[in-house]
């Protein structure tokens, strides 16, 4: 599971790029109780959507020419530069090259072998999200992918991803998590894209934020605008999950997770 003591590897941050920061806080404000702060001048109009008062992800206005609406989730490195070099090497692409951000840390955006985005982030005063797991903030990613193996080995490369393969009525689901740990500190899972429950027709990193009512999210996100791509669906031993768009396209699913299995 995710947690906040952040080891390399693991999921230590996410943000939003969108076309309309005050619509969006409004949005993820009504469905997650997020309240969006806004960073200092020299943050160039990137904030942090805040959860009681600690911070779930950060967000910021972006252009076209930026790319399209989404969210980015970012892995921790303890030295940006080398992963963005190791990116290479393993057939990925540097997007943007690894650059300080004020004291906070050193950043990076990356694409894997298949060209799926995603952000390496190298913490100075910045640790990382101030919070996971809990309603209204991340829980889990998944992977798209093209080519299953392709991607494990990428990630595995690059980070030292380890992988888990759990059994189900339907087949078996790849679950990652970060190097030198058990299987219970996975925090994601692989998925083919001819697999994905949403129809995607590209690799995409997707977010999963914890809900108390998938059903009721639902309800909320259509009423602020947002679309459905996969309607609220049971998973067995796992719990409830949709997957939705925010008003300007970016993706994102939640669920309200099965209660933990009880050993026997």
């Amino acid at each position: 599971m995710l947690t906040t003591r952040y080891v390399t590897g693991a999921p230590n941050w996410l943000d939003l790029g969108t076309p309309d920061i005050d619509g969006a806080s409004t949005f993820y404000g009504s469905l997650f109780g997020w309240q969006f702060q806004s960073g200092p001048p020299e943050a160039g109009g990137y904030g942090m959507f805040q959860l009681g008062g600690r911070t779930a992800a950060g967000g910021m206005r972006t252009t076209p020419e930026q790319g399209p609406p989404s969210w980015t989730v970012y892995f921790q490195t303890p030295d940006a530069d080398a992963t963005a070099k190791a990116a290479e090497q393993a057939h990925g692409t540097v997007l943007m090259q690894p650059m300080d951000v004020m004291d906070q840390g050193r950043v990076a955006i990356l694409a894997d072998q298949a060209g799926v985005s995603f952000g390496i982030w190298q913490p100075a005063a910045n640790k990382g999200l101030d919070v996971v797991q809990e309603q209204g903030s991340l829980c889990w990613l998944e992977l798209y992918t093209p080519d299953l193996p392709a991607a494990a080995g990428f990630y595995h490369a690059l980070f030292g991803w380890e992988t888990t393969a759990v059994t189900f009525a339907g087949g078996t689901y790849t679950t990652v998590h970060p190097q030198g740990t058990e299987a219970d500190a996975m925090f994601g899972g692989i998925v083919p894209l001819e697999d994905s429950p949403g129809k995607a027709t590209s690799g995409t990193w997707l977010p999963y934020f914890e809900v108390p009512d998938t059903d009721a999210a639902v309800s909320t996100a259509q009423n602020g605008g947002g679309t459905v791509r996969l309607p609220a669906t049971d998973l067995a031993d796992v719990g409830r999950i949709a997957e939705l768009a925010d008003p300007y396209g970016a993706r994102f699913a939640v669920i309200k997770s099965a209660p933990p299995q009880q050993q026997g």
